[in-house]
């Protein structure tokens, strides 16, 4: 069992993560594109987390923060709030490790995601569509159940998981000059920025975000945590706010945020389907979105791009 973290991981931190949550992943392949590098003029190599278990990079950080508790604490199970990916991580998990898992998930959560949350052996408790109702509802089932929270990103143990990601491109690709990852809550983005800051310090880390829902752009600008008015944008798994753990982390070693328009994010997403022959998610495609939106930006780097994911509602295509 590590130790569980209260501060920002560390390099090592981040290699005792990888080798002992490596049983409940998959390692992901870098994928290229020929016609994908003609188009936005740089050379990109996609860390496809669409082909992680559970169908994204969600896994590695419910891991982590799973392998870290007593015996005493796992035996009273695990519990989250989540409406998709993470939900899943958190209940794949624990059946992995033979404990109970609890999810409250909003009454509006896309029926794959419940289905697969379910599969995994789940106890689904479901609660009205706001933040408010879902923190209620959790608090509840906790002090019920004695079960443990796993956050979706506001975690460093969690955070250390999602780490682990960037640490695998690095090992794969070297001396990129760029690598971007969408950012929601931030667990991924903080993560990529301390692998990059370990490993590659000369790399630039960027974030992307759709422009509908750009607090983590503002918050840059601000330097405080800012919040979204509304959640409309197609990239579901982007419409968080960050917290403080993820926020302090971006502070202090992402370069950028760039935000991107709807019709990119889908724009880019098509073209993902239909070059590369693969299935990514909204949110995916909005790292994608932001190089072909400044083309000249990233014209002839060597440019790392984040799939995070694989999970949609085929039922709900935008195209």
């Amino acid at each position: 069992m590590l130790e569980k973290l209260d501060r920002i991981p560390t390099r090592q931190d981040i290699v005792e993560t990888q080798e002992l949550i490596f049983e409940f992943l998959h390692y992901t392949p870098v994928m290229t594109s020929e016609s994908l590098n003609d188009i936005s003029g740089a050379e990109l190599f996609f860390k496809c987390e669409n082909f992680q278990k559970i169908g994204a990079f969600k896994m590695r950080g419910a891991a982590s923060a799973a392998v870290r508790l007593t015996e005493a604490e796992l035996e009273r199970g695990l519990a989250t709030h989540s409406s998709g990916n993470h939900a899943q991580a958190v209940a794949r998990a624990a059946r992995l490790l033979g404990v109970p898992a609890y999810i409250v998930m909003p009454e509006n959560a896309p029926a794959t995601k419940i289905a697969a949350t379910e599969g995994y052996g789940a106890n689904i408790i479901f609660c009205a569509a706001t933040i408010e109702a879902r923190e209620k509802t959790l608090e509840e089932v906790v002090r019920q159940t004695g079960a443990t929270f796993i956050h979706p990103y506001d975690d460093y143990n969690v955070i250390a998981g999602q780490a682990t990601c960037a640490r695998e491109l690095l090992q794969d690709v070297e001396e990129l000059d760029t690598i971007i990852a969408p950012v929601g809550g931030g667990g991924l983005l903080s993560g990529t920025a301390l692998s990059t800051r370990y490993w590659s310090p000369s790399t630039k880390v960027i974030g992307a975000e759709p422009a509908a829902v750009d607090d983590a752009w503002r918050s840059l600008q601000s330097g405080q945590i800012e919040t979204n008015a509304t959640t409309d944008t197609i990239a579901d798994g982007l419409r968080t706010n960050l917290g403080e753990k993820t926020f302090g982390i971006i502070q202090m070693h992402v370069d950028d945020i760039i935000t991107v328009s709807e019709a990119a994010i889908i724009e880019a997403m098509r073209l993902v389907w239909e070059r590369m022959k693969i299935i990514i998610e909204p949110s995916c495609a909005v790292p994608l979105a932001a190089v072909l939106q400044n083309r000249e930006r990233f014209e002839a780097e060597k440019v790392g791009i984040i799939l995070t994911g694989g999970n949609v509602d085929l039922s709900k295509l935008p195209f």
